[in-house]
């Protein structure tokens, strides 16, 4: 993965709003939200009230430890964590809550992951291999919180966004971060992006009936995905995980989630 040269940005994926993929193709979850570290102040829109403590490492690590009290073990994902500022992805109405395992809105119908959910599939990712991970592609941008977490684990993240709306709150998010590793696109990410590929993992905030080929093609030799999947029948979602292998594709279904539907086109 490393000999092939990465593209050039800014890029741009823009679509035509297409039909949805068969229920037979593999589709992966679109959840919401990225953080990103805190290296220039951000813009004053963002900036937080003074005496809330939410600058406070000491906040993020109480959280880091709720999280290893939930069975993250991971200590890179456990750093990226609590490196990362959840608090400056989210609206400033909603900062209070921005340590707490729970989503929150960041509009247009979507929502920030809860922090257990976004270590829980970063740990995933990683499979307990030594080092960081290659180039990760994200489905769902969001807010920019998780793209900020992953990069602190792969050498690249490319994340795509549909809704323009939550593309520029991401790019506006990640700004003062100069992350130098993450790519933001806008366009239709059930297309993945084929210019990055082969990538180590894939990883999806949102879910639907099955997961797209493109990210399946676009997955490489002993690579990654880790996506919600919703049931044919009664909707409900589960993560799953697959793996590429000289013998094949390995599905594995976890546990129960609940990610926003996964959608293709542009907005």
């Amino acid at each position: 993965m490393t000999s092939k040269p990465r593209p050039s940005f800014p890029a741009r994926l823009d679509r035509a709003p297409g039909p949805a993929p068969a229920r037979g193709a593999a589709l992966l979850p679109m959840s919401a939200a990225k953080p990103a570290t805190a290296a220039a102040k951000p813009p004053v829109a963002r900036q937080q009230p003074h005496g809330l403590g939410l600058d406070s490492h000491a906040v993020r690590q109480a959280m880091v430890n709720k999280l290893a009290g939930q069975g993250i073990s991971d200590v890179r994902v456990l750093s990226a964590m609590g490196t990362i500022e959840r608090h400056r992805f989210v609206d400033s109405a909603l900062v209070n809550q921005a340590y707490e395992d729970t989503s929150l809105p960041i509009g247009l119908g979507q929502t920030i992951s809860k922090p257990g959910v976004v270590s829980r599939m970063a740990e995933l990712l990683l499979n307990g291999r030594p080092g960081k991970l290659g180039r990760v592609l994200e489905i769902g941008t969001g807010c920019g919180y998780q793209a900020a977490v992953l990069s602190l684990l792969a050498s690249e993240v490319y994340s795509i966004e549909r809704l323009r709306g939550l593309h520029d709150k991401a790019r506006e998010n990640l700004r003062p971060m100069r992350l130098p590793n993450v790519h933001l696109l806008f366009g239709d990410g059930m297309a993945g992006f084929a210019k990055g590929a082969p990538y180590a993992a894939i990883i999806a905030a949102a879910g639907g009936e099955a997961v797209p080929q493109a990210w399946i093609d676009q997955l490489a030799m002993d690579g990654r995905l880790v996506a919600p999947v919703a049931s044919s029948t009664g909707g409900q979602q589960a993560l799953m995980v697959i793996d590429r292998t000289p013998q094949g594709l390995r599905q594995t279904v976890l546990e129960a989630v609940h990610f926003v539907p996964l959608k293709s086109g542009i907005a």
